[in-house]
């Protein structure tokens, strides 16, 4: 319970505040926590995804950060929940537990795992770090329009990409991460909405291979 309560609390920390949406900001957030991306998806269903990072700074800390996470559902007297595990080397780690009626938490594990390397790696506060997160969610973003290959057939993808420190006054200091670069692809074809979350950054003498998280989608699988 307090693992669910704690990424509830995540969940709201990252909420758009109503007062301060736009029409483009209101567009970005909906695509990125889509509500009911998880109702279609069986019971008995277990999303695959599989998380790669690479960290010039920090290459112990990124392979630990790399592998399998499955997002698994039960029903509860009370609700449908999504539980979420990390699996690595035949070894597996609970991330904890979500109501599957707000949206597949993939979204809210993807932001809150970057902004704990970020801390990690460059220094500061991670509340700081999230609060820019979130000012990004009620800007304007760069939203577009795509097809990709998936499972042998052409599918329609929209990709919403986040630069939320390109303002920032403390980019400087930021060891590359002043350049951070958010991008979320998503198809009504994908179960679960999600096919890749992607953060990318420099390091600090401005090299691209810095920092880079990937999250993608690979199968379903039954419990």
């Amino acid at each position: 319970m307090r693992r669910k309560l704690a990424l509830i609390a995540v969940l709201g920390a990252l909420a758009l505040p109503a007062a301060a949406a736009t029409t483009e900001a209101e567009q970005t957030y909906a695509l990125l926590f889509k509500e009911g991306t998880l109702d279609s998806v069986a019971p008995e269903a277990v999303l695959q995804y599989t998380r790669a990072v690479q960290n010039r700074a920090l290459p112990e800390a990124a392979e630990r950060a790399s592998g399998e996470i499955a997002l698994s559902f039960e029903q509860t007297p009370e609700a449908r929940i999504a539980n979420l595990q990390f699996l690595q080397d035949g070894k597996h780690r609970n991330l904890g537990s979500f109501p599957a009626s707000v949206g597949n938490p993939m979204i809210m594990y993807f932001y809150e795992t970057v902004i704990r390397d970020m801390a990690e790696t460059a220094g500061g506060s991670p509340f700081y770090i999230r609060n820019r997160v979130k000012d990004a969610l009620v800007r304007p973003a760069q939203i577009e329009s795509g097809e990709t290959l998936y499972r042998g057939e052409t599918i329609a993808t929209r990709t919403v990409t986040l630069r939320p420190f390109a303002e920032d006054p403390n980019r400087a200091r930021m060891q590359g991460f002043g350049d951070l670069e958010l991008r979320v692809t998503m198809s009504e074809a994908v179960p679960g909405w999600y096919l890749s979350l992607v953060a990318e950054a420099p390091d600090a003498e401005g090299a691209d291979a810095g920092y880079l998280s990937e999250l993608r989608f690979d199968a379903v699988a039954a419990q």
